[in-house]
């Protein structure tokens, strides 16, 4: 699966709007969907946000595993 889909299905999973995760991640909701549509990287620091705030490890919000590990 993409970065781009897991960050999308992450986020409606949490019934959370755009605006809401670009809120937490101190942006735009503009800036957040390029993000999440793939038009530009977002930058890693973002990684350990999400990762936070979701309660999962940055490797399943990367795509390096399909099995969501909780951090707590």
């Amino acid at each position: 699966m993409l970065f781009q889909q897991r960050l999308r299905d992450i986020r409606e999973d949490n019934d959370k709007t755009q605006t809401q995760i670009a809120e937490i991640l101190g942006t735009t909701r503009q800036q957040y969907s390029r993000w999440e549509s793939g038009a530009w990287q977002m930058p890693i620091e973002n990684y350990k946000i999400l990762a936070e705030f979701y309660n999962i490890s940055i490797d399943y919000l990367a795509g390096l595993i399909d099995t969501p590990h909780r951090l707590h």
